[in-house]
């Protein structure tokens, strides 16, 4: 009898089978898709950066503004919208009930008014994040977590939470700054309610004034970016009437990227910190701070916040 070949050993020339498939191995990992909505370039680039950098997440689109963010969102539907609250055009506030009916919102803003926490919460934000109150990782966290349904909040946010949670005779729906969120802003751009798939439970229970007919089909036109140009609120103070006025910090007479560090000084961030959220280096943010002292005639962080947010005895006089 011939000798039979081994069958364990291949046959020169003959192809080989493919390996056994492992019926319980995993799928492999989808990578995270997120739109960046902020008005800011060097913000909207510092988050892109940031978030790209990690191998679960890419971000797909940039926007500057809710229309944009609308548009991005609709176009490549994300897993997740990072939204500011303030923004030319359509605000975020106007644009998150259009949002979040395609993907969860998480808010990402230096916003930290009580009333925009809660009527962002209101119209179905996932989470709520101030600037300046949080690490790049804790960021990264966040945004995992919201596309699981699992919310985020920082130290003002949640305060104000509880601060609505307290107010039991508050009425139904704060009051808002002006021109931020009315319904002009939204259809003024074509955003429409319709042909969207998410649909978070906290947007079920909104009662706002936005209206829920589509509009023009849920296109953006040119004759309809036309028409209107809503005036969206820049500014903090005055939003409600009774307040106190804000301390007049334009005799400080501080650049734009002085003012925001002083703002993160304000609310306790360390250089290191600081430097995180900015995406600057340590010792730029030093170099700015010694600038933000000359001019604030200070010595100190203490000084200087206390003049800055209007508790210092010469916080509402000149300079001298």
């Amino acid at each position: 009898m011939p000798d039979l070949p081994d069958p364990t050993t291949a046959h020169p020339g003959a192809s080989q089978p493919p390996p056994p498939q492992n019926p319980f191995a995993a799928p492999p990992t989808q990578r995270l898709r997120v739109v960046v909505a902020d008005d800011n370039p060097v913000v909207r680039a510092g988050l892109t950066a940031l978030l790209s950098g990690r191998a679960d997440i890419e971000v797909v689109a940039e926007a500057a503004d809710g229309r944009q963010a609308y548009e991005a969102a609709h176009q490549h539907r994300p897993d997740v919208v990072l939204l500011d609250v303030r923004m030319p055009g359509v605000d975020g506030i106007s644009a998150l009930p259009y949002l979040v009916r395609i993907a969860p919102v998480l808010m990402l803003t230096y916003s930290r008014e009580s009333e925009i926490v809660q009527e962002a919460l209101r119209r179905g934000a996932g989470g709520y994040l101030v600037h300046g109150e949080f690490t790049a990782d804790q960021l990264v966290d966040a945004v995992r977590d919201i596309r699981e349904g699992r919310p985020h909040f920082t130290p003002t946010a949640a305060g104000a939470l509880l601060t609505q949670l307290r107010q039991s005779q508050a009425p139904a729906s704060p009051s808002l700054p002006e021109g931020l969120g009315e319904s002009t802003s939204a259809t003024a751009y074509g955003i429409s309610n319709s042909g969207h798939s998410h649909t978070p439970p906290q947007q079920r229970s909104w009662t706002g004034n936005l209206p829920t007919r589509p509009i023009g089909g849920g296109s953006v036109s040119s004759e309809n970016l036309s028409q209107v140009q809503p005036d969206v609120a820049q500014s903090s103070s005055g939003w409600t009437s009774g307040r106190p006025a804000a301390p007049d910090r334009s005799r400080f007479q501080l650049s734009t990227r002085e003012a925001e560090i002083m703002d993160l000084i304000a609310s306790g961030m360390n250089n290191q910190q600081i430097a995180a959220t900015c995406f600057i280096s340590e010792k730029t943010v030093k170099n700015h701070i010694n600038r933000i002292f000359a001019k604030l005639h200070s010595t100190s962080r203490s000084e200087a916040a206390a003049k800055w947010i209007g508790t210092a005895p010469d916080a509402h006089r000149g300079l001298g």
